[in-house]
């Protein structure tokens, strides 16, 4: 299998150094990652934040959550955690509900049909393995830890 290298991709034959091509090559896959996620979920009605949303409030069944607490989990700090939550709503993924000991607070849950949609979307997602899947398991946990070191 020939791999396609960031230089054939981007058109960039020279670059000022390793580390300068080794974040031009982070940030094109990352959104090239992305492109390929936000097609499969299109599918399912959802975008990326939105499935990141259902994701955290998975992990939080059958406790709610707060939109404080979706801000500070999701992945892409700059959406907007209220708007997505009402347009979940919309679909009955999540419910909404004032929290009966703090009348400011609003409790988030996910719906049956929001589990059962990740559900459904994990299948896809085992099978997709959108990229990942070129890499064996110790590749991937050097890749997840040399990510980890940049952001230190």
């Amino acid at each position: 299998m020939q791999l396609m290298k960031i230089e054939d991709e981007i058109k960039q034959r020279a670059f000022k150094d390793e580390r300068q091509k080794a974040y031009i090559n982070l940030v094109f896959t990352a959104g090239w990652l992305q492109l390929r996620q936000s097609a499969m979920f299109k599918e399912y009605g959802l975008t990326l934040p939105q499935f990141n949303i259902l994701r955290i409030l998975r992990g939080q069944h059958p406790k709610p959550a707060t939109v404080n607490l979706l801000i500070e989990r999701m992945l892409d700090k700059t959406s907007n955690a209220s708007r997505i939550v009402d347009k979940l709503e919309a679909k009955a993924l999540v419910t909404r509900k004032v929290c009966p000991s703090n009348r400011r607070a609003v409790d988030i849950r996910i719906t049956e049909a929001g589990l059962e949609l990740l559900r459904r979307l994990d299948e896809v997602m085992q099978v997709q393995s959108i990229g990942l899947h070129n890499l064996t398991p110790e590749e991937a946990t050097q890749l997840s830890d040399l990510l980890d070191k940049i952001r230190d």
